[in-house]
């Protein structure tokens, strides 16, 4: 399985990829891969500092893509603001992240971490605590997600 990130400086220039360049890209991609699925995520906030798209100083990404109940999305959002992300960013070996969300009450949380082993400490420490403190498990109505480890020859 492959995780491939791309961080766009406007939406006007997502959509002037999409309609000048995508399809010429895929065509000469057909083939390489299946099942590939896409997902647009519109930035809500950082967690931790002001997010930027480098990944020379991380060796992991964490990745959750969440589907919340319609009637929880604010408490959903608030509660990455103020339990989450302030949790996140006290943890040490915590580069950056960012807090996203699309149509569908989808929302994806995008953290990276210095390594493995750093994201382990937190994930241990304080998961379960703060599930049940941000009600996690009222809002959230599906949850997927995944531990990258970043390859350097393809970051560009």
């Amino acid at each position: 399985m492959a995780h491939v990130f791309a961080f766009w400086e406007s939406r006007a220039f997502y959509d002037s990829f999409m309609a000048r360049s995508h399809d010429r890209l895929a065509s000469g991609q057909a083939g390489t891969f299946t099942d590939a699925q896409v997902k647009l995520f519109d930035h809500r906030f950082d967690v931790k500092t002001g997010f930027e798209p480098r990944f020379t100083d991380a060796d992991v990404v964490r990745i959750a893509h969440s589907r919340v109940h319609e009637e929880r999305v604010e408490h959903f959002a608030l509660m990455q603001e103020k339990v989450w992300n302030p949790a996140m960013a006290g943890s040490p070996g915590m580069v950056r992240g960012l807090f996203g969300d699309a149509p569908g009450n989808e929302f994806l949380v995008l953290s990276m971490w210095q390594s493995a082993a750093e994201h382990g400490k937190y994930r241990v420490e304080r998961v379960e605590r703060l599930t049940l403190r941000a009600q996690t498990a009222t809002d959230v109505a599906a949850l997927a997600g995944d531990i990258v480890d970043l390859e350097a020859p393809w970051t560009v």
